[in-house]
């Protein structure tokens, strides 16, 4: 317990379903990293392949798990981080993994610098069997979204590689958007955005897994939830925030500053 109280504790939430190929190689890169203060969620929506036994296996060293129906991922995410308590909180698919040393990186960071509130690491994207493709540098500004930058090579911040303060979430309304069934996330860092500045990091935080079959490559569905999301932030700025958006359209900046890294 005194160990415990050295390190935030931080808060991982998987949602799974039918991912019993992977789930276990995305449990052990959360519990292998023998984090102390570690909250691990797993939400099972029903799963009817492997992945309850997979779990079970682990079970002793998770916080909580359940598997029943439930109404898509993050609706899942949802339920779990409504269970949780965590200063600290991200989230990992069940075919996505955190990076050797990632939790004890992230806590040194929020702990020593309290003006973070949220963060990404370094992009990164891995294959089938785990083996790391492609890198890129990271997505930070709010304007690359409000001037639908992202469209033009389809770059988001990534979802697996990002973690954020309870007291943001919080001040965010402590939920994702399920009227979006692929972009939540995407509409949740807009939010994130109207509240505090998002600080980078070169290091490797988590990765994402690309494979046959998932729902994320869907592009043109979640090009028009992304687009919803923004449209809807813009309504929201007053006339000054507004005019720059405006202004940054009219002469086609093509670059802002650098992301802070730190």
């Amino acid at each position: 317990m005194n160990i415990k109280k050295n390190y935030p504790k931080i808060t991982v939430v998987t949602p799974n379903y039918n991912q019993g190929a992977y789930i276990e190689e995305t449990i052990r890169s959360v519990l292998n990293q023998n984090y102390p203060n570690l909250e691990y969620i797993i939400m099972d929506g029903g799963s009817t392949d492997n992945s309850i036994e997979i779990i079970r296996k682990y079970e002793k060293k998770l916080y909580y798990w359940e598997s029943e129906k439930d109404f898509g991922m993050y609706d899942a995410i949802n339920k779990g981080f409504s269970r949780s308590s965590g200063e600290i909180m991200c989230w990992i698919n069940s075919d996505d993994v955190l990076w050797e040393g990632s939790l004890f990186y992230v806590a040194e960071v929020f702990k020593s610098k309290m003006k973070i509130q949220w963060l990404q690491g370094y992009p990164s994207v891995i294959d089938e069997n785990g083996k790391l493709v492609s890198q890129r540098d990271p997505v930070y500004s709010k304007y690359h979204f409000y001037l639908f930058r992202y469209i033009r090579n389809f770059s988001f911040i990534q979802q697996e590689s990002t973690f954020w303060s309870r007291r943001l979430w919080e001040k965010a309304g402590s939920s994702l958007n399920l009227d979006l069934s692929l972009a939540a996330d995407f509409e949740l860092w807009m939010r994130f955005f109207e509240i505090e500045k998002l600080y980078c990091t070169k290091q490797q935080l988590g990765a994402f897994r690309i494979r046959e079959g998932q729902k994320s490559s869907d592009q043109e569905t979640y090009l028009k939830q992304a687009k919803l999301a923004v449209d809807h932030h813009i309504k929201t700025k007053n006339f000054w925030e507004r005019f720059i958006i405006k202004f940054f359209k009219l002469f086609s900046l093509k670059k802002f500053n650098e992301p802070e890294y730190l």
